[in-house]
């Protein structure tokens, strides 16, 4: 099997996993879908708050630099046509006249020095031409061209726009930043890739705001930063391409840019990128709207108009990675000595959706049954947990594995005194083990008995 062919099986498995164990779903499925529109279910959306809460712990709680805001969605229109959306935010679109399928013209497959469709292999297509990506609506009872809106293609407009709110009301000093995650649409030509390039997505960015001359020190301050970030979430920095844009290929007001790719099955892809902005946004909100957006230093008595840094990682696109990252299969052999293909993802403990599977031995024990909903009691007010009493314990642990889990608790016979003839006090497995559990890794299958008393910590120390 080619490598490409593996690959593609790879991601059509995980697709397949994902819906099964409650990941990600069609959006609107029961109606036929729509394209480039995607729910997360039970599993995802812990999977995603594991993500978002993460970031803005290392990025805002855990330094004195940085502030949050959550801006609107839709805002005046005014903001897009200063921030050049209005006008220039665009893809070349083009249309196959052999089926009809619409494409964007600098993704289009090559063969022989001419562009082809790569829906029907026809190379009867149209010129390009410009498509605006911002999805419009209407603010207001009347569908006018005076109450035109958008939905907001980024995030970062509204942290400009309120750079002097927020300063104003943080009392910050240059260099500090303003962090946001929030919801951004694109009306894409063509999304593929599954939740990698969609139209509706979630962002997390950040806009750190510092002089001219510290610009181009902070880029790489930050390329570090957020280098460290993915490896802390399980993602090896070796499988993170670093992409120095260069002159000619950046977008005109970047002074300096990274992007980050990592490895996707379906190819290597961007992931977050790190852009040097210069003065640009916040000047030309200043030319726009005619009020203040500079900064004045009380020490040296300059007022001027800040400089900004902006990483800018996708949550979906991160989301994607780290299933990805997380997916594996393996050979492993039962008690009974027979081979079977183990499915599990791999999941650092913070990202994990579940922290641990808490499992009576048998459901049909009264006194496993109660010990078990003790231990849920315990340690559910400080993470995800879930119970399972149903099909034997090894089906038990597989289920876990496949949603990435990374520990299974088991109470068993000896945790409550019992020897498994249920004898009370009988038997090795029950000497000096009362009041202690069974607990499994998902990543070696290695099992090892913790006290009770001693699980919440244990696991804290390991999922933080």
């Amino acid at each position: 099997m080619s490598t490409i062919d593996s690959n593609t099986r790879r991601m059509e498995k995980i697709v397949s996993l994902c819906k099964r164990r409650g990941f990600i779903f069609q959006s609107s499925e029961i109606y036929g879908g729509l394209n480039g529109f995607w729910d997360y279910g039970p599993m995802g959306v812990e999977l995603k708050r594991n993500l978002k809460d993460f970031w803005w712990r290392r990025t805002v709680r855990e330094r004195d630099d940085m502030v949050g805001m959550d801006g609107s969605i839709i805002m005046n229109r005014a903001v897009w046509k200063a921030s050049g959306h209005e006008a220039t935010f665009s893809d070349p679109m083009v249309d196959c006249k052999s089926c009809k399928a619409r494409h964007r013209a600098d993704q289009l497959p090559e063969k022989g020095g001419a562009k082809y469709c790569p829906n029907c292999g026809s190379r009867e297509l149209t010129e390009p031409r410009d498509f605006n990506l911002m999805f419009k609506s209407h603010a207001g009872p009347l569908e006018t061209e005076d109450n035109l809106v958008y939905l907001r293609p980024e995030t970062a407009q509204a942290m400009f726009v309120n750079f002097r709110n927020v300063l104003d009301t943080s009392r910050k000093k240059l260099p500090f930043g303003i962090a946001q995650i929030g919801k951004a649409f694109r009306n894409e030509i063509n999304p593929r890739n599954y939740i990698f390039r969609s139209r509706e997505f979630e962002q997390m960015e950040i806009e750190y705001f510092c002089r001219a001359e510290d610009g181009l020190a902070l880029t790489d301050y930050w390329l570090e930063q957020r280098l460290r970030f993915y490896e802390d979430i399980g993602i090896p920095r070796e499988k993170i391409h670093i992409v120095d844009i260069p002159d000619g290929d950046r977008a005109f007001y970047s002074k300096k840019t990274y992007d980050l790719e990592y490895e996707f099955p379906f190819g290597v892809s961007e992931l977050e990128g790190i852009a040097y902005r210069t003065d640009y946004d916040l000047s030309a909100h200043i030319a726009a709207s005619g009020k203040p957006l500079d900064y004045f230093d009380e020490v040296t008595k300059e007022k001027f108009v800040p400089h900004v840094v902006e990483p800018s990682a996708g949550v979906d696109r991160t989301t994607l990675a780290l299933i990805c990252e997380a997916f594996a299969e393996e050979t492993v052999t039962d008690e009974k000595g027979n081979a079977e293909t183990r499915t599990v993802l791999r999941f650092h403990p913070r990202m994990a959706p579940i922290k641990a599977g808490i499992f009576p031995l048998l459901k049909n024990k009264p006194e496993l049954v109660a010990k078990a909903r003790e231990i849920v009691d315990l340690l559910r007010p400080h993470m995800m947990v879930q119970s399972d009493e149903s099909g034997a314990i090894g089906r038990r642990y597989r289920r876990q594995d496949e949603v990435g889990t990374p520990f299974c608790v088991t109470v068993d016979f000896a945790t409550i005194g019992e020897s498994e003839r249920g004898e009370e006090g009988q038997g090795s497995n029950a000497s000096g083990q009362l009041d202690t559990v069974t607990l499994r890794h998902r990543d070696s299958m290695q099992q090892e008995r913790i006290a009770i008393a001693d699980l919440r910590d244990w696991l804290l120390e390991r999922i933080r």
